[in-house]
């Protein structure tokens, strides 16, 4: 079967068991593995601890999963415009664990590089640094942060070839590439899947050799923001048309 499997479920086949940690790429909704996500819900898996920089909304991303109580603990940096989250955390029912946003990037991008621990000043004398260790280095005090390694990855990229090679766009590059290294399995949705060879390496943003399974999004798939703001074109609203 090599890498490519038909669907998302299939994809997930064997590696879901409740209590697992799981890293969910992307930046708000853009570049979230959506297909992966909803592939995990339909599993009923349970007790899940998933890093992420949000927790996505009510009814698309990662709100998903809150809203079938699968998740027992988010470690995120941002888990706004999300009331579910919101009512089960005030409740008692969810556990989170608030990182800076380049403090929960680099706790990844340590774990996939083979570093267990690091030194940061963001977060000194604040609850972020609450029962961690601290060290002096050239004056200043630093906190020390755990680098993060999970149990699967689910990843969104733009393009994949066939051997697992990855290519992000844009904002969606936020996150992708480095849980795509932490973590000891990780299964990708591609929008464009290609043959080996195909891509240009000196595009590639993921080595295949981190990727062990993926899917293709189908025909039509749905890209997902949390809010759209426009604005009417000067020219047109001065002929006074609607836009």
């Amino acid at each position: 079967m090599g890498k490519v499997y038909p669907d998302a479920k299939a994809a997930l086949a064997g590696l879901l068991r409740d209590g697992m940690m799981i890293h969910s790429g992307g930046f708000g909704l853009c570049g979230i593995p959506a297909l992966l996500i909803e592939a995990i819900r339909d599993s009923g898996v349970k007790d899940l601890t998933i890093v992420s920089n949000n927790a996505g909304i009510d009814d698309a991303g990662l709100g998903l999963l809150l809203k079938t109580r699968q998740v027992k603990k988010m470690i995120s940096s941002y888990v706004g415009e999300n009331k579910t989250f919101a009512e089960q955390f005030l409740a008692g029912e969810l556990e989170i664990e608030f990182n800076p946003q380049g403090t929960l990037a680099e706790r990844i991008r340590a774990g996939g590089a083979g570093i267990p621990a690091f030194y940061t000043k963001t977060g000194v004398g604040t609850e972020v640094a609450k029962g961690k260790p601290t060290a002096e280095f050239d004056g200043e005090t630093y906190v020390m942060e755990r680098g993060i390694v999970a149990d699967l990855a689910i990843v969104h990229a733009y393009m994949g070839d066939t051997e697992g090679n990855l290519v992000y766009r844009k904002t969606a590059r936020n996150f992708n590439p480095m849980m795509a290294t932490a973590a000891r399995m990780t299964v990708a949705q591609v929008e464009h899947l290609v043959r080996a060879g195909e891509l240009d390496p000196d595009h590639i943003h993921t080595p295949g050799v981190f990727v062990k399974r993926m899917i293709q999004c189908p025909p039509g798939y749905e890209k997902r923001i949390e809010q759209r703001t426009v604005r009417k074109r000067e020219a047109a609203a001065a002929a006074g048309e609607e836009v």
